[in-house]
């Protein structure tokens, strides 16, 4: 299990967490959401060991981790511009990180993941060959063969469209309960939260807003921010859509939505 314990992170005179406390069982898939600037990445920086947190403590499995540096922990991280290297095939990008760790992974160990990925036929290729779906499938094998504890996404699915982004969705899904894997993913969009995770933490200048199921916080919206970023935002998504197809009132009740959510000053 994963407890943050009322974290708090300033810099200067800014403070940019404020006692962030959340209970994260093993194997399951967390969503980070929140306003840009309010603290998603910070937290994830905190719980990847990247920056320290002002105050309040991180453990797992019993064990404080707080002040233990980031190589350490066994956490491991996709990041959202992939940070592949270019010069090398995609296979000896999945493998990089074994060179030094050789035995963290076996070969067939390796064979299965890639396998697991749909990445055999894209082994010999260079990363610029490479289309948006397939480098972030070579970047969650990269990361996945290290065996990570705890695996941490950055806005994985933020440069992917249509029918790739539900495929990868389904994979790291898939991954995640078949290596019981605990999971969390900072997003903006909370379609993706809510249909990947089994919580959601929303956070609102650095604080707490809501953390629940995901059915619950549609259901039961602990307040009206938490309403308005993630009900009108699935609301001006969908009324978008419709205007692909229809003029008139849906474009109207989308154009709307969106006048209403930017002037709450929601729209992340």
């Amino acid at each position: 299990m994963l407890e943050l314990k009322d974290i708090t992170k300033s810099f200067g005179d800014t403070h940019v967490l404020n006692g962030i406390s959340l209970e994260l069982d093993n194997g399951k898939i967390m969503s980070i959401l929140g306003p840009s600037g309010g603290g998603k990445t910070t937290l994830l920086n905190i719980i990847l060991g990247i920056t320290e947190p002002t105050s309040g403590q991180l453990i797992y499995n019993g064990e404080d981790l707080t002040h233990v540096p980031m190589e350490k922990r066994g956490f491991n991280i996709v990041f959202q511009d992939y940070a592949l290297f270019p010069n090398l095939t995609a296979y000896e990008n999945i493998t990089y990180g074994l060179r030094n760790n050789p035995g963290i992974s076996s070969p067939e160990e390796i064979k299965e993941m890639i396998s697991l990925l749909g990445l055999e036929e894209h082994l010999n290729k260079h990363i610029d060959e490479l289309s948006g779906g397939q480098k972030q499938r070579v970047a969650l094998a990269r990361t996945l063969v290290m065996k990570p504890k705890l695996l941490l996404l950055d806005e994985p699915l933020s440069a992917l469209d249509g029918v790739i982004k539900e495929s990868i969705k389904a994979k790291i899904k898939q991954i995640v309960e078949q290596y019981d894997l605990t999971t969390i993913m900072v997003t903006h969009d909370p379609e993706e939260a809510c249909t990947m995770s089994d919580k959601v933490l929303i956070i609102n200048h650095g604080k707490v807003a809501q953390y629940d199921s995901p059915e619950n916080i549609i259901e039961h919206p602990a307040s009206d921010f938490v309403r308005k970023f993630i009900l009108h935002q699935l609301e001006v998504k969908r009324n978008n859509i419709y205007t692909l197809f229809n003029e008139g009132d849906e474009a109207e009740t989308a154009a709307n939505a969106n006048a209403e959510l930017a002037a709450a000053g929601q729209e992340d």
